[in-house]
C-alpha cells in the first residue's frame, strides 16, 4: 500500500512545490475536453507535471502504477475542474491605470520588469496558466518569462513577442509622444519601427534573435496610443507580406493588431495567423478570415476598459478623441463578427484593464458575443491552444498534456462568471492556489 497524503481545499498553507511527483485529482465535475459533456466524479492522474490518465470514478493510490512512490490525493470532489485558461493578448509589463501613456513610457525598463513580475503572479492565480504577451519593452517580458521558466518567480507560461512592430509614428512607436531631443534615435534598442520591405525583414530577424516566440505587428492605428493617425492601415501590403514571410521562415507565428476593415483585410491577405481586435472588420475581411483560417481575438474587455477610462478621465486627449470617435462603430460591428462563424480565440488586452480581471471576458463573450458558456470556455482552452500552436501540450485535460488545471466552486456551464473566482490553480503539477 502506498503512502497517501490528503490535500483538501480546506488547507491553505500547502507550499507551491509541496506536491509529490505523483498526484491524483478527484474532480466532482471534470470538463476534460471543452465542447464535450463534463464527466461526473472523475480522477486525473499526474506524474512529473504531465497528465498520465483521466479515469471515471475516484481512484485510490494503489490503483495507479507508481514504482512505490508516494501519491497525493487532491480533493476537488465538490468543485468543477477544467483546463488552465489561455489568454492570447496580454501586456504583463504594462498597466494603463498606473498613469497615462507618456508617463508609463518614460519609466525605466526595470520598472516595467517589476510590474511584469507582479502581474504574472496575479494572472496565474486568476486561472490563466498560459498567456501570449504581445507588446512590451525590448527585453522586459523576456526576463519575466525566463525567470518563470527557471522557477525563480510565479507566473503562467508566456509566449512573448517583445516589442510590437510598427511604422514610424504608428500605434506601437514608443516615441510618438516625445520630441526627438528626448529620445536617442529611431534605431534605439527600445523601438521596432520599419518603413520598407528590407527594414521589416531586418526587424523580424532582430526580434527572433532577441528571443521572440511570436511576432506582433500593428497593422493599423490604435486607440490607446499617442499617434494621431486614426485606425486605418499603417503598413503597406508589401511590408506586411515581408514580415509574415520572414517570420514563417523562422518558424514564428504572426499576430496583427488591426481595427480598420481595410487594414484587417490587408493583414489577412499578407498571411497573418491571427488578428487582434478586428473591431471594424467588413465583408471582405470576414471572407478572408474564412479563406485563410486565421483566428480572431476580439478583446471585448478592452472595449469595456476603454469606456471605463473615458468615463474616469484616464485617457490623455489624443487617445480619448480616437476612442470616442470609434467606440460606437466597434460596438455596432460586434454582431457582424460573432454571427459570421469565425474561429475565435480568447484574449483580453489586459494592461489596458487591470491584470487579474481577465475572466471578465467570458461574460462579455456571452452577453455581447451571443456565445454559450461552453463556446466561451472553448475559446480559452481548445481554440486558445490551437491559435498559439500548443495543442500538443495544452487546451484539454488528456494523457500527455501539461497538468495545467483549475477548479471553481460553481458551474461555469450554467454561469460563466463563475470563472471570475477561481478556487484552485495547478501549473505543471504544482499547486499554486487553494481556497476554502
Amino acid at each position: 500500500m502506498f503512502r497517501v497524503l490528503m490535500i483538501t481545499t480546506l488547507f491553505l498553507s500547502v507550499p507551491i512545490n509541496a506536491l509529490a511527483d505523483w498526484s491524483i485529482i478527484h474532480a466532482g465535475q471534470l470538463l476534460a475536453v471543452p465542447g464535450k459533456a463534463p464527466l461526473e466524479n472523475a480522477s486525473v492522474v499526474i506524474h512529473d507535471g504531465v497528465i498520465t490518465e483521466v479515469i471515471e470514478g475516484f481512484v485510490s493510490s494503489d490503483q495507479v502504477e507508481t514504482d512505490n512512490e508516494s501519491v497525493k490525493i487532491i480533493d476537488l470532489s465538490k468543485q468543477f475542474v477544467l483546463p488552465g485558461l489561455i489568454d492570447a493578448h496580454v501586456h504583463l509589463t504594462n498597466q494603463y491605470s498606473l498613469g497615462n501613456t507618456p508617463y508609463l513610457f518614460m519609466q525605466p525598463e526595470e520598472f516595467h520588469t517589476i510590474t511584469g513580475v507582479k502581474n504574472a503572479g496575479l494572472t496565474l492565480r486568476s486561472g490563466f496558466t498560459t498567456v501570449s504577451d504581445v507588446g512590451s519593452g525590448a527585453y522586459t517580458v523576456y526576463a519575466v518569462r525566463d525567470a518563470i521558466n527557471a522557477g525563480m518567480i510565479e507566473g503562467p507560461h508566456i509566449i512573448a513577442s517583445g516589442l510590437s512592430m510598427s511604422v514610424t509614428g504608428g500605434h506601437a512607436d514608443r516615441t510618438s509622444h516625445l520630441p526627438d531631443h528626448l529620445w536617442k534615435t529611431r534605431d534605439d534598442v527600445q523601438n521596432s519601427q520599419c518603413d520598407s520591405v528590407e527594414e521589416c525583414r531586418y526587424r523580424v530577424r532582430t526580434l527572433s534573435k532577441r528571443g521572440a516566440d511570436i511576432i506582433k505587428i500593428t497593422a493599423t492605428g490604435g486607440g490607446g496610443s499617442m499617434q494621431n493617425r486614426g485606425m486605418s492601415q499603417h503598413f503597406t501590403d508589401e511590408e506586411m507580406r515581408s514580415i509574415v514571410e520572414t517570420a514563417h521562415m523562422l518558424g514564428l507565428k504572426v499576430t496583427a493588431h488591426a481595427h480598420g476593415g481595410g487594414g484587417v483585410s490587408a493583414a489577412l491577405r499578407a498571411g497573418v495567423d491571427s488578428i487582434q481586435h478586428g473591431t471594424l472588420s467588413n465583408k471582405e475581411s470576414i471572407a478572408l478570415f474564412k479563406k485563410t483560417g486565421a483566428y480572431l481575438v476580439p478583446t471585448l474587455l478592452a472595449l469595456k476598459g476603454s469606456q471605463e477610462f473615458l468615463d474616469n478621465g484616464t485617457f490623455p486627449a489624443i487617445p480619448a478623441a480616437k476612442i470616442k470617435a470609434t467606440l460606437p462603430a466597434m460596438h455596432a460591428n460586434r454582431e457582424r463578427l460573432f454571427n459570421s462563424g469565425l474561429k475565435i480565440a480568447f484574449g483580453t488586452d489586459s494592461g489596458v484593464t487591470d491584470h487579474g480581471r481577465n475572466a471578465e471576458e467570458f461574460g462579455l463573450l456571452v452577453e455581447w458575443g451571443g456565445m454559450t458558456p461552453m463556446e466561451a470556455i472553448k475559446t480559452a482552452t481548445v481554440n486558445g491552444a490551437d491559435n498559439l500552436g500548443i495543442s500538443d501540450t495544452r487546451g484539454t485535460l488528456e494523457a500527455g498534456k501539461y497538468a495545467d488545471i483549475i477548479a471553481v466552486d460553481g458551474n461555469p456551464l450554467k454561469d460563466v462568471k463563475a470563472l471570475e473566482s477561481v478556487a484552485f490553480v495547478m501549473k505543471m503539477g504544482k499547486v499554486v492556489k487553494l481556497m476554502p
